[in-house]
């Protein structure tokens, strides 16, 4: 049988060699590359193009689940962690398994077995992480884009607005703009409620951005923005300003 490639993703080194001393007793396993943070797992992954990665969710400068919102080739994956609070949205990801530290070896063997039985259909699958769940357990802090061969981290305070485009969500923030493929009703669930709002169905504003409210006809406004935007407010938009602003 051909040998499974596979990463290991942590920050910690003691997580690392545990993975990698349990690893070395399964003979279908070949390690090709260790990573101590997101970035470098990232490299990794769109270089060696691995079947398999075990990785660690809270690492620093890009998290388990950021790495994988940005990759377009998607690997089998085994969450190893020391949080229980992300299985679900790790499960709804289709991760093969969820691996809560300390694990013992049996169990870590268990979800090496299971992820060999998808590799053998794994060129008829179709994304293989699929998409985040939509709802998150806390607010957003930050995105992550891609563009062009490069990741970019927007701070959710430097966004200004976002704009539904079809399929993809046009983020505006300081210093750009970029394409995100998400919906609008997932960044209405996880920004924070307290200083963004969905002011129509194609737009979500920073309260702070809107400088003032102008009519544009009978019942209808127009929020026109610090750097000069105007973008139309619906009726259930200017009751969701009103609730916010307090007039």
């Amino acid at each position: 049988m051909k040998r499974i490639r596979t990463i290991i993703i942590d920050d910690e080194a003691p997580a690392r060699e545990i993975l990698r001393h349990y690893l070395s007793t399964i003979n279908e396993i070949e390690i090709v590359a260790e990573c101590s943070d997101g970035f470098s797992g990232l490299k990794a992954i769109s270089e060696i193009k691995p079947d398999l990665i075990f990785l660690d969710i809270q690492m620093p400068r890009l998290n388990g689940f950021e790495l994988l919102e940005v990759l377009t080739e998607k690997p089998e994956v085994i969450f190893t962690t020391a949080y229980d609070q992300y299985a679900i949205k790790a499960f709804e990801m289709n991760a093969v398994n969820y691996l809560m530290k300390p694990f013992p070896e049996e169990r870590l063997k268990d979800a090496v077995g299971k992820a060999m039985d998808r590799l053998p259909g794994k060129e008829s699958r179709s994304g293989a992480t699929g998409n985040p769940i939509e709802k998150l357990p806390s607010p957003l802090a930050r995105i992550v884009v891609r563009k062009g061969n490069g990741i970019n981290i927007i701070p959710v305070d430097d966004i200004r607005y976002l704009e539904a485009q079809d399929d993809f969500v046009m983020i505006y923030y300081s210093s750009g703009k970029a394409l995100k493929q998400q919906t609008m009703k997932f960044y209405e669930d996880n920004l924070p409620s307290d200083r963004f709002a969905r002011i129509h169905r194609s737009y979500i504003v920073k309260i702070s951005e809107i400088k003032k409210l102008e009519p544009y006809s009978k019942d209808n406004y127009v929020a026109v923005l610090a750097g000069g935007e105007k973008i139309p407010v619906s009726r259930s938009g200017y009751r969701n300003l009103r609730e916010e602003l307090n007039f």
